[in-house]
């Protein structure tokens, strides 16, 4: 058995899914640009449970989008993640926000940029082969008219996430995909929860913090 239940809030996105075997069972998610966590995520919790007819005693795991992101979010989502683990003495597995993100996105070739907005013109980011293999680590930048140029010059580059636009208004290239209107979700999160789950993967609930990637790069004289 491999019930999971998965829990994504990250941005203004709550999102819970309950998961079998790396397959998304049952999702509930506000995609609303508003902060709903504290009021939504734990009603999410029980009606993807009812409506799956499965009780807190059958999950095997707790996934949780562990960051970047909102500070306010994540420490929401895993607070309530290490609680559930805890109190079920459960697994805890975290899973990138960023890769989710680029699992969002199907291509034959290219790069996936997913990318969180961040402040003024940085971005939360990342770079994933069409494979969803990592080619760049994830980084909080700064974004210009040359951002993610190299790339570029190669092939399609897709970007994805709620950096889009700040992003499209910058960038001018024929190689340059913009998929907007996407946020994490705890949809994509089932399968690489399930990854994970087999690998025994797993944190320790007692420590386990988020991924918060505070420190940004200063932002460039004008002078």
């Amino acid at each position: 058995m491999a019930y999971i239940l998965n829990i994504e809030t990250s941005t203004t996105n709550c999102s819970v899914s309950l998961s079998f075997k790396g397959e998304t069972l049952v999702l509930k998610e506000d995609y609303g640009k508003g902060y709903s966590h504290a009021e939504k995520l734990h009603v999410y919790v029980e009606q993807v449970l009812k409506e799956a007819k499965i009780s807190t005693l059958q999950l095997d795991a707790i996934a949780v989008s562990k960051g970047p992101g909102s500070y306010t979010g994540l420490r929401i989502g895993v607070s309530a993640a290490k609680g559930l683990a805890f109190a079920l003495n459960i697994p805890l597995i975290s899973v990138s926000t960023l890769e989710a993100l680029a699992h969002q996105v199907k291509a034959d070739s290219g790069v996936i940029v997913p990318m969180l907005d961040a402040r003024r013109l940085e971005v939360y980011s990342a770079i994933f082969d069409t494979k969803f293999n990592e080619v760049r680590a994830i980084e909080a930048q700064i974004l210009d008219e040359k951002s993610f140029e190299s790339f570029l010059s190669k092939g399609k580059v897709y970007f994805v996430g709620d950096g889009v636009n700040k992003t499209k208004a910058l960038i001018d290239n024929n190689n340059a995909v913009f998929i907007e209107n996407k946020l994490p979700s705890a949809d994509q999160m089932s399968a690489l929860s399930f990854d994970k789950y087999k690998k025994s993967d797993t944190e320790d609930v007692a420590y386990f913090e988020p991924y918060y990637l505070k420190d940004f790069v200063a932002i460039k004289s004008k002078k």
